[in-house]
């Protein structure tokens, strides 16, 4: 005879922290395969706890990222909100509000020396921002402060659309702005990076940055071994760089946390299968490539940077450079 008690079932936890603030938002609009939503979040400036991060302050005006980049190492953030699809992430994007008020507040706590990063962990100037246009919002609140040091990095042309604002920033504040260029390569980019601006375009975005007087600088990361490693390569994106007017240029060797090779690992098995069984190997228990991997990609940088006239800096150079890049070198995969 069926019980005629009810099944009672587990309770779920209450969500707390970021997963709570997500729910409390709300959808704001829709794209192609792309949801928005509000986050009601009580502050943007947020401290940096990372011993690997050069800078004290991270703000990121939105949570998640529509450029879709297969290597994306910020998907992870999305599991904060109890979301495991890391595809989520590129289709489900959380806009901050309200975003100057709470700056305005937030900045009481940053001292001078200490480094404001945005956009560590979503694009700053992703397609969500011409709907919402929090970064601008952003901006508009640094424009009305002094004694400030501003770093922003993003791949989007959008950017160009604030350059007064930048150069307001910029005379009473040390600010800089940083591209992210992956490669030369422009199907590489267009198959690893699908709905960012092309690398000829964000070279000229350099070069516009650069005639407005802005510190303009390039990021090459990620670098990935076997594929956009070489000191051929490294050695072009360098030269253009310099060309286009950066004021300096380094680069990061590709990171990979388990929701990014969820992602990652197919693309590379369909465009480079050549490649996949070392990739699986060496990322099977870290997310970091070996130190000394990481130290060859940087004494390369250096020596590159030397020849192409760019100053060392030792915020980012720790390896000690190079004279000269030496003949033939090739960077070892693992």
């Amino acid at each position: 005879m069926p019980s005629l008690l009810p099944i009672l079932q587990p309770e779920e936890p209450p969500l707390a922290g970021i997963a709570r603030l997500a729910s409390l938002g709300h959808s704001l609009d829709r794209g192609h395969e792309v949801e928005y939503f509000s986050l009601p979040v009580r502050s943007l400036l947020n401290r940096c706890t990372s011993a690997r991060m050069p800078f004290t302050w991270t703000i990121n005006p939105y949570r998640g990222c529509e450029f879709a980049c297969k290597y994306c190492y910020a998907r992870y953030t999305h599991e904060f909100m109890e979301m495991r699809d890391g595809l989520d992430f590129e289709r489900k994007i959380y806009v901050k509000q309200p975003a100057a008020e709470l700056l305005r507040h937030d900045l009481k706590r940053a001292k001078p020396g200490e480094d404001i990063a945005i956009g560590t962990a979503t694009d700053p100037y992703q397609p969500a921002e011409r709907r919402f246009q929090i970064t601008r919002a952003i901006m508009e609140e640094l424009a009305r402060h002094h004694g400030l040091s501003i770093g922003v990095v993003s791949k989007s042309m959008l950017m160009l659309r604030d350059v007064e604002l930048f150069q307001q920033i910029a005379a009473n504040n040390d600010f800089e702005f940083n591209l992210t260029i992956t490669t030369l390569d422009t199907h590489l980019a267009r198959i690893l990076e699908p709905r960012a601006p092309r690398p000829d375009l964000r070279l000229e975005a350099v070069s516009k940055l650069a005639r407005a007087g802005i510190a303009a600088c390039v990021i090459v990361a990620p670098v990935m071994p076997g594929i956009s490693d070489s000191p051929k390569q490294l050695d072009a994106l360098v030269k253009a760089a310099k060309e286009a007017g950066a004021r300096h240029i380094f680069a990061n060797a590709l990171f990979l946390k388990p929701c990014s090779q969820a992602i990652f690992m197919p693309w590379l098995q369909k465009e480079f299968p050549g490649l996949a069984a070392k990739y699986r190997e060496r990322y099977s228990s870290q997310a970091f490539l070996p130190a000394a991997y990481r130290k060859r990609l940087s004494s390369l940088m250096a020596a590159l940077r030397q020849k192409h006239g760019f100053p060392q800096r030792e915020r980012y150079d720790r390896p000690k450079a190079l004279k000269e890049p030496p003949a033939g070198l090739q960077m070892r995969l693992f």
